[in-house]
């Protein structure tokens, strides 16, 4: 049985819930799937969920409740799988364009925050992604954009050129919202990391 551990500082976080829960019956991967906001919340994890909302925010309280030394030194020995969608793929990278995040600098990428603009801004598209045989419908918010990768860091999804998802070991970094869609293909990939 794996526990998998969604952030549950803010965002959307039921939905990603729902998502794995969703995704874990449909792949035939025996767990659960919880809400974590304290320290206590995440012992005993097998994987993380960091989901959208506002980095800032999201990263402030993880470091005041333990969770970012926790999930550091977890994802630095690439012991678990870590996802992060949109505000959480911000959290994940080693540079990021605004001083105001904590971030966790486990991804070598740098980050530029709500590089699709602003709420109105927002959109769905189609974006090809490495390794799928069709592209994946995405939703991006206030995305953000992955501005370079490097050292083990690899592209794995873009849109008109500008790169939208990464992946380093068991650490996957995605601008959009896969968890507002009926497409679970990268939850199979997360799971397949545990």
């Amino acid at each position: 049985m794996v526990k998998i551990g969604v952030i549950s500082v803010q965002g959307d976080v039921s939905e990603h819930i729902s998502a794995m829960e969703r995704a874990m019956e449909i792949y035939g991967f025996d767990g659960s799937v919880v809400a974590v906001r304290r320290l206590k919340d995440i012992e005993g994890s097998d994987a993380v969920v960091i989901p959208g909302g506002e980095s800032t925010t999201i990263s402030r309280i993880m470091k005041i409740e333990g969770l970012k030394d926790w999930i550091v030194k977890r994802g630095e020995e690439n012991q678990i799988p870590i996802m992060g969608t949109c505000a959480g793929c911000v959290i994940l990278a080693k540079k990021i364009d605004s001083g105001e995040v904590y971030s966790l600098e486990l991804m070598d990428m740098e980050v530029k925050r709500n590089a699709f603009g602003r709420q109105r801004e927002s959109f769905e598209t189609m974006v090809e992604v490495v390794g799928f045989e069709k592209p994946f419908h995405a939703v991006f918010i206030r995305a953000p954009v992955i501005e370079k990768v490097w050292g083990n860091c690899k592209a794995i999804a873009k849109f008109e050129n500008k790169i939208v998802g990464a992946l380093q070991g068991k650490k996957l970094a995605l601008s959009f919202h896969p968890e507002l869609t009926e497409d679970f293909r990268f939850h199979r990939m997360f799971l397949e990391m545990i």
